[in-house]
């Protein structure tokens, strides 16, 4: 793929990847086939600011697990009060990267 779209993509999406992993998406994405560049660009990924405001104000209930596809871990918060308030406090500090590996993990399922 060209060097100016991984770059692009790079720049609007490189937040919402783990830090460490960043230069390893870039260069599977440069040696990824030009064919797959307009499914990669309209991949949407979660933010993980959004996820966290999420998980600050509604964490008690879950729905910041659930906004990331955590679902198993949200219903369980939902159903146990964000584990009485103990997993709740636990995932602000949690969910930022959680969100990242969720979205590297989405990227990675598509670059394979």
């Amino acid at each position: 793929m060209e060097q100016q779209k991984v770059d692009m993509f790079i720049l609007t999406n490189g937040e919402k990847f783990p830090e460490e992993k960043v230069p390893f998406v870039r260069e599977k994405l440069l040696s990824m086939d030009e064919s797959k560049w307009s499914i990669l660009s309209t991949m949407q990924f979660k933010n993980p600011t959004i996820a966290l405001l999420l998980s600050i104000f509604l964490g008690v209930y879950g729905i910041d697990r659930l906004y990331i596809g955590d679902t198993g871990i949200g219903i369980g918060k939902l159903l146990t009060c964000g584990g009485l308030g103990i997993w709740t406090i636990i995932d602000w500090f949690l969910i930022s990267g959680a969100t990242k590996e969720q979205n590297y993990n989405k990227l990675q399922t598509y670059i394979y």
